[in-house]
């Protein structure tokens, strides 16, 4: 007996000298976005078992979730739940367990189970910042640091360097990592000498240890660098200059002043302008010293332009395979963008051209965290100025600003040649800024709340979004309607649609792929795909789904209401992956409008309204190269336009196939043929 007792205790002491559990620990870091703390996220590890915390309130939204992991020895999940709501408040009910040889999962996207003999790397569908490093330190015991994860794809780690955070005793050495292979962004995280999670930081967003939010800025800085560095490298590989003649032969141009394709041509362009537009039997025998790209009867169309962007570093990639050659940028850290923009135009790093507007805001609990916040009014025409000074092109006013401030705002806005944008400020309305001075309104949303909200009601808060649903009961023969549209048409206001965006909180639904999102989502890397399968609005009453829907089918009557009044749509996104512009153009083609005609709102239409015309919006001798190549003809279909072959953007020449392949991303369509002269042939 007492040896039996003897072999139990040897057998234990070993299973635990193999399998050591892990001391329990209380791991917290703040949130921080945009300079300011917004949220917490706090891990409590007890053996295995991991609670995590996690609390976001940024402008009023924001998630909120309870997660329990369970590790294995490796630090491999065998268990993950997650409860709470997501960005808008919408339900997170996420569930992983590996078991006897099964890996099982439920989630907003999907669910799902396969066959396995050893516990697999699951990617969160509603993560919070915790699973970067869960993520992490199962890469960093691969072989590789590559991994095929569940539901599907790859993910990968890549050491980026050493350093120490912190200052004095309290200084921490850490590593920085780059994740990638889940998110159309990568991820940069630091963990410390154990491979706790330190910090996270990627775009305006940090998360760090708590007690170290003072080095905040630090972490933006170096995620800036490196984020140029990789987008720096990135460019020199995809953006394709050359010192001949750049001779796209055998194309229709798409004409969006007649709506029409024309006769097979040719389009000749050297370094950044147009300097040929041939009929094709005029290009018979084409020079040998010229680089040909042979266009196989497609359609050049001119680029396309995004007017609601947020501009990032990774933006400008997917823009240009997506053909979108010109963004408005509508609000964004004054820093980061005049810094970008000349590195934009050099070249240095591959993006759009950029039109910038000033963001600005006022002081509230839900104030946004961009641009300028002033206190006073005095504060508020000094920002006006600062940004009159350094060439942005309009002000944008956001929520939270004094609607009492407006036309003081726009009348020195104006003064100064700049115009004005933005949301209608709350407990305003669109009759009240159109009159103190507004040259466009941004989103749809803000121009239908007026007609559907309460006076009171506080569109400060998800409430702007939400409340949409009312649309399905609108009428947009009333007489608040009629006259917010005859204002519009008097005083020649435009409206930045941003339709693609209510289409996606208004329709999103759990477990399903979104219409808007059908036609590209398969091609995307799996954390992005389960993303978007999911619900942005919480649905809390059985009539909310219809609501939702009929609201949405509102919105685009009234897009073909303003049409019809001759008022401008502007197709903006406030997006950045140049999908949505396409859906945008194709949502007002669902409206009623002809394909021509949503195809001209997107390009020559645009810069009309910029003053660009003189180099952009046609594909004409002597303008600037901006254009794209498909393969069909967008005037009879419109989603020809999703999957261009080749773009040129001042002259640089962008395959997309090789721009996606770099973001790990499925390409949607193949390169044109390219024949570059050799030295011999140019005399070089």
């Amino acid at each position: 007996m007492k040896l039996k007792y003897l072999l139990i205790a040897i057998t234990v002491c070993c299973a635990s000298s193999m399998t050591p559990l892990l001391a329990k620990t209380t791991e917290q870091l703040t949130i921080i976005q945009n300079g300011e703390n917004v949220g917490t996220l706090v891990g409590v590890t007890d053996g295995r078992t991991v609670e995590v915390d996690y609390w976001v309130d940024n402008n009023g939204r924001g998630p909120k979730h309870h997660e329990t992991i369970r590790l294995d020895r490796r630090g491999i999940p065998l268990g993950w739940r997650i409860q709470g709501t997501s960005l808008m408040g919408g339900a997170v009910s996420e569930d992983y367990s590996w078991e006897n040889g099964k890996a099982k999962w439920s989630s907003q996207a999907d669910e799902g189970e396969v066959q396995a003999d050893q516990p697999k790397l699951y990617v969160v569908n509603d993560a919070s910042p915790w699973a970067s490093g869960v993520y992490a330190r199962v890469l960093l015991k691969t072989k590789g640091n590559r991994l095929d994860v569940l539901p599907g794809g790859s993910m990968s780690l890549t050491t980026v360097k050493e350093m120490k955070i912190g200052q004095g005793k309290a200084a921490v050495k850490v590593t920085v990592y780059r994740l990638e292979g889940i998110n159309l962004a990568p991820d940069y995280l630091m963990l410390d000498r154990k491979n706790r999670l330190f910090a996270k930081f990627s775009g305006k967003s940090v998360v760090i240890r708590k007690g170290y939010e003072a080095e905040a800025p630090e972490l933006l800085r170096l995620g800036s660098e490196l984020g140029v560095a990789l987008v720096k490298e990135r460019t020199q590989k995809l953006a394709h200059n050359y010192s001949q003649p750049v001779r796209i032969r055998n194309v229709h141009i798409f004409d969006p002043v007649t709506g029409e394709l024309g006769a097979l041509s040719t389009v000749v362009v050297m370094h950044d302008r147009i300097t040929s537009v041939l009929k094709a039997e005029e290009d018979n025998n084409p020079p040998t010293d010229q680089v040909l790209i042979e266009g196989q009867g497609g359609t050049l169309v001119p680029g396309l332009y995004d007017m609601h962007s947020h501009t990032s570093l990774q933006s400008g990639l997917f823009y240009l395979a997506a053909g979108v050659t010109t963004t408005r940028d509508q609000g964004n850290d004054n820093s980061f963008l005049l810094d970008l923009l000349p590195r934009l135009q050099s070249g240095e790093i591959a993006g759009p051209r950029v039109v910038p507007n000033g963001f600005m805001e006022g002081r509230s609990p839900y104030s946004a965290r961009y641009g300028f916040i002033p206190e006073t009014i005095e504060e508020a025409i000094e920002a006006v100025n600062w940004y009159a000074d350094r060439g942005y092109w309009q002000i944008k006013i956001y929520n939270s600003m004094n609607p009492d401030w407006v036309e003081a705002i726009a009348v020195e806005a104006h003064r100064r040649g700049m115009g004005v944008t933005g949301h209608v400020p709350a407990f305003s309305n669109p009759d009240r800024v159109i009159m103190d001075g507004y040259d466009d309104i941004a989103h749809i949303n803000q121009l239908m709340l007026g007609w559907i909200l309460e006076p009171g009601e506080d569109t400060r808060t998800p409430l702007r979004l939400t409340a949409m649903s009312r649309g399905a009961y609108l009428n947009l023969s009333s007489p608040k309607v009629q006259k917010t549209v005859q204002l519009m048409k008097e005083k020649n206001i435009a409206l930045d649609t941003t339709a693609v965006i209510l289409e996606r909180l208004m329709l999103s639904r759990a477990g399903t792929v979104a219409d808007g999102d059908k036609d590209y989502l398969t091609h995307m890397p799996i954390g992005y795909q389960r993303y978007r399968k999911r619900t942005f609005v919480p649905l809390k009453a059985p009539e909310d789904d219809d609501n939702y829907r009929k609201g949405f089918e509102k919105l685009l009557e009234t897009l073909k209401l303003l049409h019809d009044n001759d008022i401008q749509l502007l197709p903006g996104t406030d997006d950045a992956t140049g999908f949505t512009v396409h859906r945008e153009i194709e949502l007002y083609v669902l409206a009623g409008l002809s394909p021509a005609e949503a195809l001209r709102l997107g390009t020559l239409a645009c810069a009309e309204y910029l003053g660009k015309t003189a180099d952009l919006g046609t594909i004409e001798q002597g303008k600037l190269a901006d254009f794209f190549l498909i393969a069909g003809d967008p005037t009879r279909d419109i989603k020809a336009i999703k999957k261009p072959r080749m773009v040129m953007k001042g002259g640089t020449v962008y395959f997309p196939s090789e721009i996606y392949q770099s973001l790990s991303i499925k390409p949607f369509a193949s390169s044109p043929p390219l024949v570059v002269p050799t030295r011999k042939a140019t005399g070089e």
